[in-house]
């Protein structure tokens, strides 16, 4: 699995903080943002597809 580096703003590291941990829904920050990547790519598949621009080789 590949690592990667991202600056995010300190109010936005905030409100993905009060989603993780033992209380949240998420174990950890990285869990929380690979399913947020999931869920805005699968949203944009989605809008694609209505408009007639996904390739033929993904699968929605």
């Amino acid at each position: 699995m590949a690592k990667i580096s991202v600056e995010i703003p300190d109010e936005l590291l905030a409100d993905l903080d009060r989603h993780v941990g033992e209380d949240g829904k998420f174990v950890n920050r990285s869990e929380a943002v690979r399913a947020s990547i999931r869920k805005t790519l699968d949203l944009l598949d989605e809008i694609d597809e209505r408009h007639g621009r996904l390739p033929d080789d993904v699968e929605p």
